[in-house]
């Protein structure tokens, strides 16, 4: 397999999101998108037994014209939206949401956080839709840790999010064509990765230390972009290292960003936000 090279690393900076701390590696000055991965934000907290969960995490609000994903590695998230979803992911899973002509959502803690040791960890990714999704019907699937199929080598695991692993492929359907995979891997281990040569792609290490065939050293808390120049990567592990892989066919459509929505034009952000208020995108009461 030839290797692809590495495009730059992206250091996720500590940005603050509505008070609280994320990590995130793009969007920055440097990189506006990885199409069709428009932002990575990787959030650890810890909830205080004294906070309600029910008041905790993010509260109502909406999406038109992408994907919100979130990846949860510890605790669990309460997902709850305008379409009568009402869901607990805990460690292990993902929840997808096609946020299309639009849909309000709130993510809270789950109601026994502190039963499972009080600590949150997630990565929420925004995925692109192309112009023809955009306005399509909002839809939510829910992958349990134990119904995301696995690959386990010497030394790793890849879990299959989407896309293709081996002969495994991904539980979850997209609207365009995607890899993403769950990349444990311990100190001394080596995993070859295959990557379509048509889609961009980049590694975000949660925490550890690996080697890129061909480039050299990359730390937690950096994303490697690579460039679309080979058939996959070869990582061997130094430390022990979480990576979270995604890979996806460019959409290479002009992109118009303000606040939770995403759409092709300035014109069509401000219709979102006139749909918005307007309650087109559905109400949520959290119960």
């Amino acid at each position: 397999m030839k290797n692809r090279t590495v495009a730059r690393l992206l250091y996720a900076e500590e940005v603050d999101m509505n008070g609280a701390p994320v990590r995130q590696p793009f969007p920055t000055e440097q990189v506006d998108q990885i199409d069709p991965f428009l932002m990575l934000h990787h959030h650890v907290t810890t909830i205080s037994p004294d906070i309600d969960p029910r008041k905790a995490g993010i509260g109502p609000h909406p999406h038109r014209g992408f994907s919100p994903v979130t990846f949860i590695y510890k605790g669990g998230v309460h997902h709850r939206d305008s379409r009568r979803n009402n869901s607990i992911v805990y460690e292990g899973g993902t929840q997808w949401m096609d946020a299309g002509m639009g849909i309000t959502h709130s993510e809270r803690p789950p109601h026994d956080i502190q039963e499972r040791g009080g600590v949150q960890e997630i990565i929420q990714i925004w995925v692109n839709l192309p112009r023809k999704y955009k306005m399509s019907q909002p839809s939510y699937q829910l992958l349990h840790a134990a119904e995301t199929p696995a690959v386990s080598g010497d030394g790793y695991e890849v879990q299959v999010v989407t896309g293709r692993f081996e002969d495994v492929k991904g539980p979850i359907r997209t609207l365009t064509p995607l890899q993403i995979l769950r990349i444990t891997i311990k100190a001394g281990a080596t995993c070859a990765i295959p990557i379509p040569e048509n889609y961009n792609a980049v590694l975000y290490l949660l925490d550890g230390k690996v080697t890129l065939q061909g480039y050299g050293l990359v730390e937690g808390h950096y994303a490697a972009e690579l460039n679309p120049d080979g058939e996959g990567c070869t990582i061997t592990a130094k430390e022990d290292t979480r990576i979270l892989l995604l890979a996806g066919e460019p959409i290479d459509e002009e992109v118009s960003m303000y606040g939770p929505f995403v759409m092709n034009t300035q014109i069509e952000v401000m219709q979102a936000m006139r749909d918005y208020q307007q309650g087109k995108m559905g109400i949520l009461i959290e119960d």
